[in-house]
């Protein structure tokens, strides 16, 4: 029950730290075109909604003793999950390919989140590793595998508007800018299928 409440409290602290993000990334698309940003917003948008759902469900698993339908609860969770990863990483690639080549304006707002996020999500990702390993909760070890996802995409995106913030205008900042997007879409892409896949194995 100890593990079970952790377990409850690191979901809720989960969902109150990401909720600043789109809202943070979503003002700063007001000054900044980078593709990279942009699909950044779409991301941390269905991720949000996606944590929130793993939150919910897991309550709702918690408080019903039957082990079919708390398996049945997981199993929903985690293809919600996977499916949002999937659309995020279509997303990604799609602005990534299609946007079109301009000023990428002011990044640094986006930057700052994802700086931020590439420490906050590598605690969180420790810390659901370590919890889905001592309560066997699948809505854990998958989001643990998303933590691990959001840790690599924001690194990626912090490379690439590092690149565009300090070589404005440059080919590299442009070939980054849109390569961390791809990089950061196929990524998504292949967690996301695995969580599918194996949620599909275990009905």
């Amino acid at each position: 029950m100890k593990k079970e409440a952790s377990g409850s409290r690191t979901l809720l602290l989960s969902v109150l730290m990401s909720a600043p993000g789109p809202l943070v990334v979503g003002l700063g698309l007001l000054v900044g075109k980078s593709s990279t940003q942009l699909a950044d917003f779409f991301r941390r948008s269905a991720e949000l909604l996606a944590i929130i759902v793993a939150f919910v469900i897991y309550q709702l698993a918690g408080k019903d003793p039957s082990p079919e339908k708390k398996a049945r609860l997981e199993q929903g969770s985690n293809r919600f999950v996977g499916a949002v990863m999937c659309l995020s990483g279509v997303i990604m690639a799609a602005l990534a390919l299609f946007a079109p080549s301009e000023d990428k304006g002011n990044v640094i707002p986006g930057l700052a989140i994802a700086l931020l996020g590439v420490i906050a999500n590598c605690l969180f990702w420790r810390k659901y590793t370590r919890l889905s390993r001592e309560t066997g909760s699948g809505i854990l070890a998958v989001q643990g595998r998303l933590y691990r996802a959001k840790t690599l995409v924001d690194g990626c995106v912090t490379l690439a508007l590092a690149t565009v913030l300090l070589l404005p205008g440059s080919s590299a900042a442009a070939v980054l800018d849109t390569l961390g997007s791809v990089v950061v879409a196929l990524y998504l892409l292949w967690c996301g299928v695995k969580t599918l896949r194996e949620s599909a194995s275990a009905a």
